[in-house]
């Protein structure tokens, strides 16, 4: 199953008016960063490394807003750190709504309790929830005892207030294609998110786990053999058809990198979230000033493995409304 359809039309609006436009690059989803600190130590990422004053700053509402409208993505993900430490994050999420952006709030959910009152329903926000796997093997991914069972619990709470609810699963070189099966038939026919997102874990150099990252040929045959049998089909799964193609091999894609592009407390960060050569004050700098013909697989060794949906989806999604039989294809797995 692919992106919602009314998320699928948004889109496709969006990128008509882009090629009207004549505009070559342009951002299809911000990453939003208004924090870096945490209250998880995930062993696969490395946000909570930064310098203490850092993990003590907060990005200005003002400033979150800025950068978005500065930026003209139609959708903001927010991440961090953990979004919900920040004090205003719930009038960056609101101010986001009034401009009309789709906004999903990314989070462990831990704090998602004490905090979802602050929140109102609403058909343009969703809470994207880190689930990376059942209980044991969650739990060893986010380095708690009972983040699993917390964020099960979190999510149910949220679902009876009203919200939709996705979920973020990232997999390593330790999960098998019956872990696949097994948490994303969890979440979509036992705890019933309205959708899935999937990633295969990149080399993030910061993170604390350097041995366990997928590499391309791991990743196809963990998604082939996952995604046998036409399972795919039947999960709420938030992606295009085409992207999932890549993920099991069955098409190759380029990286997009300029179509998801991430901002925090340092700026714009060049190229992507997962790579770090520096940052910039403006987005217009950030488009003009990389060059981004240099980064993705085949060009750049640090992107050798990397299958992220931040760099393939973009292009993914391009693919998609530029050909009529794909459009048809993800409509009709909506």
């Amino acid at each position: 199953m692919a992106m919602p359809l009314r998320q699928s039309l948004r889109l496709g609006g969006y990128l008509l008016k882009q090629k009207l436009l004549r505009k070559e690059k342009f951002p299809m989803l911000v990453e939003l960063e208004p924090l870096f600190a945490c209250n998880l130590k995930c062993a696969g990422c490395g946000k909570i490394a930064q310098p203490a004053h850092l993990l003590k700053k907060r990005m200005p509402v003002e400033q979150a807003i800025g950068a978005i409208e500065e930026s003209g993505a139609p959708m903001v993900s927010i991440a961090g750190g953990e979004p919900l430490m920040h004090p205003q994050i719930d009038e960056i999420v609101h101010q986001l709504l009034q401009r009309k952006k789709i906004v999903f709030l990314c989070t462990n959910a831990l704090l998602l309790p004490k905090h979802l009152h602050k929140f109102t329903p609403h058909r343009n926000f969703a809470w994207m929830v880190h689930i990376d796997g059942l209980r044991e093997r969650h739990d060893e991914s986010v380095s708690k005892v009972g983040g699993f069972d917390g964020a099960v619990d979190a999510i149910k709470q949220a679902q009876r207030a009203g919200f939709r609810v996705l979920t973020n699963t990232t997999f390593f070189d330790q999960d098998t294609p019956q872990d696949v099966i097994e948490v994303l038939d969890y979440l979509n026919d036992d705890l019933k998110v309205d959708n899935m997102q999937i990633s295969p874990g990149y080399a993030y150099e910061k993170a604390p786990d350097q041995e366990h990252w997928l590499g391309v040929e791991q990743t196809r045959e963990l998604f082939k053999k996952a995604f046998a049998d036409g399972r795919r089909k039947r999960w709420r799964l938030n992606h295009s058809p085409i992207f999932l193609d890549f993920l099991e091999g069955k098409r190759d894609l380029r990286c997009t990198a300029w179509g998801i592009p991430s901002y925090s407390l340092l700026g714009w960060q060049r190229p992507c979230y997962l790579l770090d050569d520096g940052y910039v004050d403006t987005y217009k700098q950030l488009i003009e000033e990389t060059d981004w013909e240099a980064f993705g697989r085949g060009r750049d060794p640090r992107c050798a493995n990397c299958m992220a949906h931040c760099g393939y989806e973009p292009t993914a999604v391009i693919a998609t409304m530029g050909s009529l039989k794909e459009t048809i294809r993800a409509a009709v797995s909506s």
